[in-house]
């Protein structure tokens, strides 16, 4: 792939509409549960983008912005009392927004870029997800990822499947995918 991947923190200001829009979409709405009049998603963002477990981004293609990322830390979130987790263990949740960058397979490199990012804390051996159960071409590609099924869990918008990708996994598989594409 030769198209460029960023990320930038979100902005209230900036940002409140652009994912006020991508909620929108009927590919994102049955999966996030936030199609709510604007004024509520308004303050739902606001307390999201002020929370200090978790660090909101919005992920680029080419410098145009097309995904929603929450990437967070497990310990104050929801899914802590689902497994034995540590300290340092992070969580992600993605969205891609702009319709037309759908099925043009950018959700693993993506994913894999705000995994990477994620591990640049040293201290953090494990990212987990838990996508909605029923969303199997995300489940597919967080197992391309390096991520691997646990088991189903109950939150309170859906039964979601936890997942886990350990630090080595990731890397190695990363490298073994590098040699791959390296010898085809």
């Amino acid at each position: 792939m030769n198209d460029r991947i960023t990320f930038q923190k979100a902005d209230y200001e900036r940002d409140v509409s652009l994912v006020y829009r991508w909620m929108q979409e009927e590919h994102v709405i049955p999966f996030w549960h936030l199609n709510m009049p604007f004024a509520k998603f308004e303050a739902h963002f606001q307390k999201a983008i002020t929370d200090p477990h978790q660090t909101l981004y919005i992920g680029f293609i080419n410098d145009v912005p097309m995904s929603y990322w929450e990437s967070y830390w497990v310990k104050g979130d929801i899914i802590e009392h689902h497994y034995g987790n540590v300290p340092y263990d992070q969580g992600i949740h993605l969205l891609i927004g702009e319709k037309t960058f759908l099925g043009k397979g950018l959700a693993l490199p993506l994913l894999k870029a705000m995994v990477r990012m994620q591990f640049e804390t040293p201290e953090t051996k494990k990212v987990i997800a838990e996508p909605d159960i029923r969303n199997k071409k995300m489940i597919h590609i967080f197992e391309k990822s390096g991520f691997r099924p646990i088991k189903p869990v109950a939150l309170p918008d859906k039964t979601g499947l936890l997942m886990f990708c350990e630090r080595e996994r990731f890397f190695k598989k990363e490298k073994k995918d590098e040699l791959t594409e390296q010898t085809n």
